[in-house]
């Protein structure tokens, strides 16, 4: 595989006449983090192009970047270091043990496991578990924990060698990864051949009506090639002999839905319900995207004039969270170092590094104190009430955020 291709066709139904829907330039990799030798050095930059299908309404990439790139051994990604996220995921572990009765005579199977986070929950319990994931430093991380996991990409070539070692499981978890697999099908039809007659995937994505209507451009990135509605998942999951039959909406990662999968099908009042809105929204036609773009680049202007605003007025401003929807809401906007100075995060693996493009230094939180920034932009806002209880201090000092999205404030 090149170091990316062009899509020929909906990366769901195989409908070859996609529409586009807005297109953010050529972006360097979110999670592309750069050591200080790199700065010199030419930096990969690759097209961020959107488009609709209307054959099964999936909202999805017109590019794929190499996994290979994306996912390599500097993946800097480690979701433990997320507290609302760890919350979220034990609720979602404790309902899960209750409602399914596991114990230690069953299989919790986990797809992006990343380092453990998830699945030490369940092991805790006494149940047995296995984690799948690519990125070899999260992945590490978890063996350290003592959480088995396999250092791979899941599809059905890993599913068919799980079958026959008789691995299959009563629940499979698939948190954030089936947006992020360019072998949609293939994963998908690797669930349904792990899972045992009578189990459950539990999976959770981004919804695409979150993402438009309180427009969160910035989550759109390489990493994420499908932005997802229950319309178009539903079609997807029956394309491979599974049945959506249940439905959640979370505040997390600026609105994500919880989906429960199974291969027989007991339709829930959830499931209807949220595909008779999106009937009556008018989500399942391109007309609903049709003034995204130009929302998107209101944005982008307006908070680039702020900042330089408040720049040219003597302030300095810090960056918090060097998160992946941090690199493009900074690149897509022109928002680069000669206006921020710096971004702080808790993440050690990112301290050190330099955020890819703009090429923003990153340090730790207590830099905030120390520098004392009048303004600093909130680049992980969806994780907002979080970060206020953790820079409670920076902000009874006078500091103020910048929250960018939906629409750029002071706070």
């Amino acid at each position: 595989m090149n170091e990316y291709e062009v899509i020929d066709g909906c990366r769901s139904c195989g409908e070859n006449h996609l529409q586009p829907v807005l297109s953010l330039g050529d972006m360097p990799l979110s999670d592309g983090f750069l050591e200080e030798t790199d700065l010199e050095l030419p930096e990969a930059k690759y097209p961020l192009n959107v488009a609709f299908c209307p054959a099964c309404s999936l909202v999805q990439l017109m590019e794929t970047v190499a996994p290979q790139i994306l996912f390599g051994s500097a993946y800097p990604y480690y979701s433990s270091f997320t507290e609302s996220l760890l919350a979220h995921s034990r609720d979602n572990a404790v309902r899960l043990i209750e409602s399914r009765a596991l114990g230690k005579d069953h299989l919790v199977v986990e797809l992006a496991s990343n380092d453990g986070y998830m699945l030490r929950n369940f092991a805790a319990a006494g149940i047995r578990v296995l984690g799948i994931d690519p990125a070899e430093g999260p992945a590490r991380t978890a063996q350290a924990l003592g959480i088995p996991t396999i250092c791979d990409y899941f599809g059905q070539p890993l599913a068919r060698r799980l079958v026959r070692e008789d691995a299959r499981a009563d629940v499979v978890i698939a948190n954030n990864v089936l947006a992020h697999v360019s072998d949609l099908g293939g994963f998908v039809h690797g669930i349904a051949s792990i899972l045992k007659e009578d189990g459950l995937a539990v999976i959770e994505v981004p919804y695409v009506r979150d993402l438009v209507e309180s427009c969160e451009f910035d989550t759109i990135y390489h990493e994420h090639l499908c932005y997802f509605s229950v319309t178009s998942l539903v079609k997807l999951f029956e394309q491979h002999n599974l049945l959506l039959n249940d439905v959640e909406h979370y505040p997390i990662h600026g609105g994500s839905l919880r989906l429960y999968v199974s291969k027989k099908e007991r339709p829930g009042d959830s499931l209807l319900r949220y595909l008779a809105e999106e009937q009556e929204s008018g989500l399942v036609e391109l007309s609903y995207y049709s003034d995204f773009a130009e929302r998107v680049g209101k944005i982008q202007r307006h908070l680039l004039t702020m900042l330089m605003d408040l720049k040219q007025a003597g302030n300095c401003i810090a960056g918090y969270g060097a998160a992946a929807k941090g690199t493009i809401l900074l690149n897509s906007s022109g928002v680069g170092k000669d206006i921020v100075s710096f971004v702080v995060d808790r993440n050690i693996h990112k301290q050190g590094l330099f955020v890819p493009g703009v090429h923003v230094p990153i340090f730790g939180p207590e830099t905030l104190l120390e520098e004392r920034p009048q303004y600093v932009v909130l680049l992980t806002w969806n994780l907002k009430d979080e970060v206020f209880v953790q820079q409670r201090e920076y902000r009874a000092q006078g500091g103020k955020f910048v929250i960018p999205i939906p629409y750029p404030e002071v706070a």
